[in-house]
């Protein structure tokens, strides 16, 4: 594919002169919708920046072949920001969104643009960069986010009927281990045993189970390649991509912070890279700071490191599937095998 076609397709994608007339009916500015910018786009969904009259909007809707729950799942979100509105979370503020597919070809929403940056996979910027005691201050942002997020009671924003928290904790197990065996129909994988000791954890994490926890929202996906932060200030500017939100037990997301959380090299599990790193507080200071901001209780909070190592060990895994049977780089199925089976040693390690 052309780069010509590559952006007719994105700018497609967003049909500006239907936009245009949706936006009418919201009295969203007047005339035409112009500058527009792709900032994000590929399988998972299309992120673009535009501007109608004197404000600048960002729209995201689901890619240009979806998958079947694309729509819905893209609703989910702008629900929840809409839900967050008058939270400390620090989240893009929801301007508008659209179920009528008619409109752009999918449900899409409306927000308005984060000025911030991303800190993995590019050196930091000035004065982040050389200052360790932001950078410290970087990490503590990132508990201080889940704290707020703590805050939000699910019934009194509107989303009583989100999820379903009843019996999450021992849904998860089960749930992942049939993600796992679902790659069994790619042919060259050799099965859940490559895996080596995803059983014995599984087993583990079924046995020390918390017995009760307290329910609330969770973002799903929390970790660094997630949020932004603020240019001038080693504050948080937003949250994103809360596609994976809801309720359930939110010490998930702080297992999913530790477990992600970069080495002393600066890298973490996957993708996520942060240099310079040094400055940066360690998983266990996140922990320690959350405990001293929360009531919940974090005795357990092993197990939550341990479950999150499975699951991200189980979703690594479909990278080299995928790799065996031909469908992905062989070179990064066999880096994401290797992350797996680290992971696993982890989750074992952590409840010895």
């Amino acid at each position: 594919m052309t780069d010509a076609n590559m952006e007719f397709d994105w700018l497609a994608a967003a049909d500006p002169q239907r936009l245009a007339v949706w936006m009418d009916g919201q009295g969203l500015e007047e005339g035409e919708v112009v500058d527009f910018q792709l900032l994000a786009g590929g399988t998972q969904n299309l992120i673009m920046r535009f501007r109608r009259g004197k404000r600048t909007f960002v729209l995201r809707r689901p890619p240009l072949h979806p998958r079947p729950d694309g729509d819905k799942t893209i609703l989910r979100e702008a629900r929840v920001l809409r839900a967050l509105a008058s939270s400390r979370v620090p989240h893009p503020r929801l301007i508008a969104a659209c179920g009528d597919t008619g409109v752009i070809g999918a449900a899409f929403y409306l927000m308005e643009p984060v000025a911030g940056f991303n800190p993995s996979g590019k050196p930091l910027p000035a004065p982040h960069a050389s200052d360790a005691d932001w950078r410290r201050r970087m990490g503590f942002a990132m508990v201080d986010a889940l704290l707020a997020l703590g805050e939000v009671v699910p019934e009194q924003v509107g989303l009583a009927d989100f999820g379903k928290p009843q019996n999450f904790l021992e849904r998860q197990v089960p749930r992942w281990r049939a993600h796992l065996e679902s790659y069994a129909t790619i042919l060259g994988w050799q099965g859940p045993s490559s895996l080596v000791g995803i059983d014995e954890l599984g087993s583990r994490l079924e046995e020390r189970r918390p017995a009760r926890f307290t329910p609330g929202l969770l973002h799903g996906d929390f970790h660094l390649a997630n949020v932004m932060f603020a240019p001038d200030s080693p504050q948080l500017a937003a949250v994103i991509d809360w596609e994976l939100a809801t309720l359930g037990d939110p010490l998930l997301d702080l297992g999913w912070l530790v477990t992600t959380w970069p080495d002393a090299t600066g890298h973490g599990t996957g993708t996520i890279h942060v240099t310079p790193w040094d400055g940066f507080p360690s998983a266990e200071e996140l922990v320690d700071r959350y405990r001293a901001g929360s009531t919940r209780d974090l005795s357990c909070i092993d197990w939550y490191v341990a479950l999150a190592s499975y699951k991200l060990a189980v979703l690594l895994e479909a990278s080299h599937a995928r790799a065996c049977a031909g469908r992905a780089p062989r070179d990064v199925g066999d880096k994401h095998h290797a992350s797996a089976l680290r992971l696993v040693e982890r989750g074992l390690a952590k409840l010895t």
